[in-house]
């Protein structure tokens, strides 16, 4: 069996004074009735007056290089930023997946012309991407997307559909994976290309998918003859699988896989210390140890990323205990108080458990289902 290593993160007091800098303007955001804090508020909390204060700020593309519009700061003071942000609950989905995870992308494989044009835009809170990988008869496996883009003058043609797309109606651009060559059984992850789709163009069409809370932030996006410039290519023709792995390693590891129900948790813990109980205090105390353990991993693995790492298991295994744990916040905060949650309650507790429970079943399908990453942690981790 192979070992895996994560190194272990001390914050610093540079990095302890960041963290007590966006811990202010969090709460002064919160006093001026910004945003109110909710669950799963990095995919569902679309605010782009919130994002356009963090990209003044400079807390949007922290890492990237200030010829791009970035802040050439640490991945861990980046860390320390979205790990407050996504404590407090915080409407951060308009710019999350651009800063994410497109903006490292077209950094790593990106031509020079997509890097001046993208990340200042991006890195200003005003440019918004989604991410264009499942498809309706491919399930959770990319190997099978079918969407395909022919080669014609001077671009594509692309015609096919991504399902379950995060921010699609309110995002600017989509990185899609697609085929640009036809299928061979015997060698599934060749011959697909990264397109960036500009979603205003002629032929793409955007369809809500509401969840049961009646919100809306998945769709399907449909392609219809949608022409695609050669200047919209991402790396190389033919490599978008390799390149959408080293993308995944960005998506899988980060503080969203496991704090998207921690507005649950800490009011869970205000409710408990109302009338103290040993029992249910030892309980609630099960999930801060499992939320620490987490933490820490994906510290490591955002220390991995900045030294040039792809740390594909141990992100894997993040994403896999991460949102189960999510999940398992919304069930025992159940358990442990009788309420009846309602999402229009004027109880905090009783609207947070509400969004939770309602959210949870997508936990552990977004960004690879539980099944899939188990997989790659089976196959990553036996000598060969």
């Amino acid at each position: 069996m192979k070992s895996l290593k994560i190194p272990v993160v001390y914050f610093s007091e540079h990095e302890q004074s960041l963290r007590r800098e966006i811990r202010q303007f969090i709460y002064d955001q919160r006093e001026n009735g910004t945003f109110e804090p909710k669950c799963d508020s990095w995919l569902s909390g679309y605010s782009p007056q919130l994002s356009r204060k963090l990209g003044e700020r400079g807390w949007i593309g922290m890492t990237w290089p200030k010829r791009y519009g970035g802040h050439e700061r640490s991945a861990i003071d980046r860390y320390v930023v979205t790990e407050e942000l996504l404590a407090a609950g915080a409407p951060v989905s308009a710019h999350w997946i651009a800063d994410r995870q497109s903006g490292p992308l077209l950094l790593r494989f990106g031509t020079e012309q997509q890097r001046e044009f993208y990340l200042p835009k991006i890195a200003i809170g005003e440019c918004y991407f989604a991410i264009g990988l499942s498809e309706p008869n491919a399930g959770s496996d990319l190997a099978a997307v079918n969407s395909r883009a022919i080669k014609v003058e001077n671009g594509w043609i692309l015609n096919g559909s991504k399902i379950w797309t995060s921010g699609a109606h309110f995002a600017h651009y989509m990185i899609s994976l697609c085929r640009t060559s036809p299928l061979n059984p015997e060698r599934r992850h060749d011959g697909m290309t990264q397109f960036i789709v500009d979603l205003s163009a002629p032929g793409v069409t955007v369809r809500p998918i509401h969840l049961m809370t009646g919100e809306h932030h998945f769709n399907e996006v449909i392609f219809e003859d949608v022409f695609i410039p050669d200047e919209m290519v991402i790396g190389e023709v033919g490599n978008g699988w390799k390149q959408g792995m080293t993308e995944l390693a960005y998506e899988r590891s980060g503080p969203e896989r496991f704090l998207s129900t921690f507005s649950l948790l800490e009011e869970l813990l205000n409710v408990l210390q109302e009338k103290p109980d040993k029992q249910l205090m030892g309980e609630l105390s099960k999930l801060v140890s499992r939320l620490w353990t987490l933490r820490h991993m994906s510290i490591g693995i955002a220390q991995m990323l900045q030294e040039g790492i792809t740390p594909d298991i141990a992100a894997a295994l993040v994403k896999d205990m991460g949102t189960r744990f999510e999940q398992q916040v919304a069930e025992i905060a159940r358990l442990l108080v009788s309420v009846s949650p309602s999402t229009i309650s004027p109880s905090r507790f009783e609207k947070l458990i509400a969004q939770a429970i309602l959210h949870a079943p997508g936990f552990t399908l977004r960004g690879g289902t539980t099944e899939i990453l188990r997989g790659i942690v089976a196959k990553g981790v036996i000598a060969n």
